[in-house]
């Protein structure tokens, strides 16, 4: 399932330390790969029962009542990049049937929900070989704080569970030291670490700063509490109090808060 897991490819971008941009920067294209943080309806086309083109996803996307295949209540970093880049309004998925040439020429999303992860020196590699040589890659989350997570090992105070953001940033350590090694060995090739760890982290301990009354618990809860919000048992009234839209991915507003938090 989704641990924020993303990888972004840029055309003709410099990279920066955080998501800035000189101002004679032009960006025309934006890829992105990973998993449902950045599938924006892959999964649709698939058999999998990792799918969420079905309410209460998508009640807020633009007008509300929309789900398209994207893993929240409205739009995903995906979305938001594009439109922060002034490249388009939304990222198309690739299978999307109503795909265009056109849209290719600026960006899709190849991401496939409940992926998981890959190695990063083949995927790197691959890309490197295709062409690709300005790329962004999203660390881990402070996983022990995902809703699913506390459900199962918060106990009965329902904290982040420590172990498990052990374990992220002992896995964050080794891929930013594995990109650094990275740079150095291929030729031309512009690769970014982005640290979400931290930043989320903060976002949760004062939430109250940045707008949420909750960030711990999942907005919409639907039969399994750990998994998705199918055969809904609980929704919030208002999700733009919750950091969290289900037990693993962010409300748009939490997105959108997070993307602000690296970009500054």
């Amino acid at each position: 399932m989704a641990l924020l897991c993303a990888v972004f490819i840029m055309l003709f971008i410099s990279c920066e330390a955080k998501l800035q941009l000189r101002k004679d920067i032009n960006i025309t294209a934006l890829f992105a790969f990973g998993d449902s943080i950045v599938d924006q309806g892959n999964n649709n086309n698939l058999i999998t029962h990792a799918k969420c083109n079905f309410l209460p996803y998508g009640k807020d996307f633009m007008g509300g009542n929309n789900p398209t295949g994207r893993f929240s209540n409205a739009r995903t970093p995906a979305d938001m990049l594009v439109e922060d880049f002034g490249i388009k309004k939304l990222m198309p998925a690739y299978l999307d049937s109503n795909l265009k040439v056109e849209d290719l020429k600026t960006g899709v999303s190849f991401a496939s929900g409940a992926s998981g992860f890959d190695l990063l020196t083949p995927v790197v590699a691959d890309l490197y070989n295709m062409g690709a040589r300005r790329i962004w890659i999203f660390g881990l989350p402070p996983i022990g704080c995902l809703p699913s997570q506390i459900l199962r090992g918060g106990g009965p105070s329902k904290i982040c569970v420590n172990e498990y953001n052990q374990a992220a940033r002992i896995a964050n350590t080794k891929l930013s030291n594995k990109i650094h090694s990275l740079n150095k060995k291929l030729p031309q090739i512009e690769l970014l670490y982005i640290n979400i760890y931290d930043p989320l982290l903060d976002i949760i301990a004062k939430h109250n700063k940045y707008g949420f009354e909750d960030a711990l618990s999942a907005c919409c809860q639907g039969r399994n509490e750990y998994l998705l919000c199918d055969n809904v048992t609980k929704i919030c009234e208002n999700d733009a109090n919750y950091l969290f839209w289900d037990s693993y991915h962010l409300t748009e507003k939490g997105y959108r808060v997070l993307l602000d938090q690296i970009s500054n």
